[in-house]
């Protein structure tokens, strides 16, 4: 009778990954893309595709219709996806001649400082990984081999009594410690403040322009340079609040680049004030003169009487 072999395991399934690592044309992307679940396998790859394209490249939804078998209706969903999660920033800027110029701004990363990486690391995918497949049964017409016996076991000697050790006593659990509190701003020139509170009435006028502390303090110093080239503080409010895109994601952002674009220039210099009016000490004549005394045509009759 022959012997019966065990099964071999299975090979688990799932992916596989055969990885070649790229030296040359590669973008890196964060899971927090490739593996979000809120966005479509559309936006991710067009975000991945943005990503991949060098600054000044075309992204028009018709230029991006044209290279990809998507219409242009699936195109612009996607991209509103992207724009709702933070990853896409889509406004018109106003050019020097006066025309509207539309600008694309591509984030790899939501939320972070350009140039500096997150302090946090990224949270580990949602999906938990796949149940072990259960070994392969043996099939029910095949008896089980039957187990060896059992060697013999040596008589156990007789176990000691053990006297059982005082347990210490358990420790207190310490209170939960609170939450540390968020680093509180460095304070503002008082050169700043009114730059500051222009930056602040920004909602007012349009509920939008809703700024952050942190925000009102690192753009103070680009409103007050506004400021003491003479420009009023109601225009001011005018020109960072008007033409304002209707996908507004970051307003911080567009009011920097206002800020910066749209300087204007200092006032030219005033001409010096004239003389104040004196009165003549001898013909009482009205004449110009930082000092009083008497007139150019009372001058030389006095030379000649001296």
């Amino acid at each position: 009778m022959d012997t019966q072999q065990p099964s071999a395991p299975r090979r688990p399934s799932g992916l596989i990954h055969v990885n070649v690592r790229h030296t040359t044309r590669y973008t890196v992307v964060g899971n927090h893309l490739a593996q979000h679940r809120k966005l479509s396998l559309l936006a991710i790859g067009l975000a991945v595709h943005l990503q991949s394209l060098p600054a000044g490249a075309s992204v028009g939804i018709k230029a991006l219709a044209a290279k990809f078998p998507e219409s242009e209706l699936r195109i612009a969903g996607a991209m509103r996806e992207l724009e709702r999660h933070g990853y896409l920033e889509r406004f018109n800027e106003r050019l020097p001649n006066g025309r509207l110029a539309p600008r694309t701004i591509s984030y790899n990363r939501p939320g972070a400082e350009p140039g500096h990486a997150p302090t946090t690391p990224e949270p580990p995918p949602d999906d938990d990984p796949p149940p072990p497949e259960p070994p392969d049964a043996p099939p029910p017409d095949t008896p089980a081999p039957a187990p060896p016996p059992d060697p013999p076991q040596p008589a156990k000697p007789a176990p000691r009594p053990v006297t059982p050790a005082p347990h210490p006593p358990a420790p207190q659990p310490s209170p939960p410690q609170p939450p540390p509190s968020p680093p509180l701003p460095q304070p503002l020139p008082q050169a700043h403040r009114p730059a500051a509170d222009l930056l602040a009435r920004l909602r007012v006028h349009e509920p939008r322009l809703l700024l952050a502390e942190r925000d009102i303090h690192r753009l103070a110093p680009g409103v007050a340079a506004w400021l003491e080239r003479g420009a009023h503080p109601d225009a001011v409010l005018r020109t960072l609040a008007a033409a304002l895109p209707d996908n507004l994601v970051h307003p911080a952002g567009l009011l920097a680049h206002r800020l910066t674009a749209l300087l204007p220039p200092p006032l030219p210099a005033r001409p010096p004030a004239p003389d104040p009016l004196q009165n003549c000490d001898t013909c009482d004549r009205a004449f110009r003169s930082a000092e009083p005394g008497r007139c150019r045509d009372c001058r030389p009759h006095e030379k000649k009487a001296a």
